[in-house]
């Protein structure tokens, strides 16, 4: 009589990982004087932070716990919500505070792992009889032999290597940036063949060239890049920005305004130009 296994399996639960962009505050002290170079930043930029992820990095201040919290709150009135804080120890971020993290991952908490699978079965009851074995033979020894000897080259071989994943150095982007758009790609250049609206964004790890008119903001070398650079066919700019140095429209020479312009940084400066 022969006995069915019966097999029941749950699935596993599944984590996956994802990257966002975020920008980082690194507050200095004196902190007034930092906060109103902020408020004066949003001024020109009203809303600008408002539902954008950013990491708030306090290892250039001495803070202890209350002066932390006191930092996170001040910036919570001006609805900028931190989603991590650098820099600081993990016992100064109380209950309702931002998590500890470190280059973009928490450093709190291990991972969660996989729940097994639940395998239920019968089992098969053993047989009335136990099988005769069978005498050995010299062609089965033989091909036993040829087998092992098969075996033993193959694990002798090294697996071969996986395919590095090659990712696009640049992004085209054929079509307009319509207002409240962004298009972000840290990995290099990104190329828009159109026109930036005001209230969209451009962000790049590496250059930004725009062949219609900027008229909202352009982030360039978001990644930590002081090479990248920005052009742009006409430009009526919210803000440009490059390395996380930037100008606002105000702080725009007028002489570039509605020209061909590129963009780059001097050290610390950020340098205009026209073209042609």
């Amino acid at each position: 009589m022969n006995a069915n296994v019966a097999v029941q399996q749950r699935k596993s639960l599944r984590f996956r990982g994802r990257s966002f962009m975020a920008l980082v505050f690194a507050p200095e002290a004196p902190l007034d004087e930092w906060f109103s170079e902020l408020d004066e930043w949003s001024k020109k930029s009203p809303g600008y932070f408002v539902g954008r992820p950013i990491i708030l990095d306090v290892a250039a201040l001495p803070l202890e716990k209350e002066g932390l919290a006191k930092l996170i709150a001040d910036l919570s009135e001006r609805d900028i919500r931190i989603m991590g804080v650098e820099g600081t120890k993990a016992s100064f971020l109380t209950l309702g505070m931002p998590p500890l993290v470190s280059s973009g991952r928490a450093t709190s908490g291990g991972d969660i792992p996989e729940i097994p699978a639940v395998v239920t079965k019968k089992v098969l009851p053993s047989a009335k009889e136990p099988p005769k074995p069978e005498l050995a033979t010299e062609e089965s020894l033989a091909a036993e032999s040829a087998e092992s000897a098969e075996r033993e080259t193959s694990a002798a071989m090294p697996a071969p290597a996986p395919e590095p994943v090659q990712r696009a150095a640049s992004l085209v982007h054929d079509k307009p940036v319509r207002s409240g758009q962004s298009v972000i790609f840290p990995d290099g250049d990104v190329t828009i063949l159109g026109s930036v609206a005001s209230g969209s964004e451009v962000v790049a790890g590496g250059s930004i060239h725009i062949y219609g008119t900027l008229r909202g903001r352009a982030i360039a070398g978001s990644t930590g890049n002081p090479t990248a650079r920005i052009f742009c066919n006409k430009l009526e700019a919210e803000l440009i920005a490059i390395d996380g140095l930037y100008r606002t429209a105000d702080e725009m020479d007028p002489q570039y305004r509605s020209r061909p312009v590129q963009a780059w940084l001097e050290g610390e400066t950020m340098t205009m130009a026209a073209l042609g």
